[in-house]
């Protein structure tokens, strides 16, 4: 890389860094939900905080090795097919809108394709949502996107700034929707109508396969009402978080083997795992 995308991307890590630890900070503070039952114990609430950090940890490893250069090798491609005044202030802005898209409906396509779903379901199989639960993705997911992404990059002769800044959108939208903080009911409800809030994406982790399989968007809330994705119902504290007929969360091990040797083929029916 360039030295200032290098240091775009120090930036990048940088803000995120202090993102995510004021949000673990003020949700801790001021806290929508209380800890369901089964981790309602503080040994029980420390192993969850240790799964999700323990895949995350992975995933950060990768990233360097990785996801990085898999995104600057597309981008450093240089096709010349772009148009001229796809630049700038506003050719960045049509990037971020457009990868905004393109997350939206590979998200989508992660809840409709059973063999993205043996990945994607590791995400959804904590029973609790804050924070940490932003960070917990299974490495498999996370190269398989990586590869998606690459493909995007190449088609539409994404530039790396655009990628770097898009990435921060994105890390920094889902540690907020996932957070359990607590936010003034009228607040939300003006930010729900740029942005996902918890009150959306809360009820995509509901354990109940209508609204899991609903609000899909990441950064931009307008997507699911555009592409008819929208959960009728609206976010309880109370709700089942988690995957239905799936109850229960696993160990590290068993997150991590689960896609390769108990990863459900189908989404319907009991699973013993």
């Amino acid at each position: 890389m360039e030295n200032d995308e290098t240091l775009l991307a120090l930036g990048k890590a940088l803000a995120v860094g202090l993102w995510f630890l004021g949000l673990l900070f003020a949700e801790r503070l001021w806290p929508a939900a209380g800890l369901p039952a089964v981790i309602a114990r503080p040994a029980d609430a420390w192993r969850r905080v240790g799964r999700n950090l323990g895949l995350w940890l992975l995933n950060l490893l990768l990233s360097p090795l990785i996801v990085l250069p898999l995104s600057y090798w597309a981008a450093a491609q240089q096709l010349t097919w772009r148009p001229q005044w796809w630049g700038g202030t506003a050719g960045l802005l049509l990037d971020l809108l457009l990868l905004d898209l393109l997350i939206y409906w590979w998200h989508r396509a992660n809840h409709v394709v059973p063999f993205l779903w043996r990945f994607h379901e590791i995400h959804h199989r904590d029973g609790f949502l804050d924070t940490t639960t932003a960070l917990r993705f299974h490495f498999g997911e996370v190269l398989l996107s990586a590869a998606a992404r690459a493909a995007a990059i190449l088609l539409l002769a994404i530039p790396f700034r655009s990628i770097l800044v898009f990435e921060a959108a994105v890390l920094a939208a889902a540690l907020f929707h996932h957070s359990n903080l607590r936010i003034p009911a009228a607040l939300e409800a003006w930010l729900a109508r740029v942005v996902v809030t918890p009150s959306i994406h809360w009820v995509h982790h509901h354990a109940k396969r209508a609204d899991t399989d609903a609000n899909y968007a990441t950064v931009l809330s307008l997507w699911d009402p555009l592409f008819g994705s929208r959960a009728a119902g609206r976010r309880r504290l109370d709700m089942t978080i988690g995957v239905e007929g799936r109850p229960g969360d696993l160990g590290l091990v068993r997150l991590l083997l689960r896609p390769f040797t108990g990863g459900p083929t189908s989404r319907s029916g009991a699973d013993p795992y």
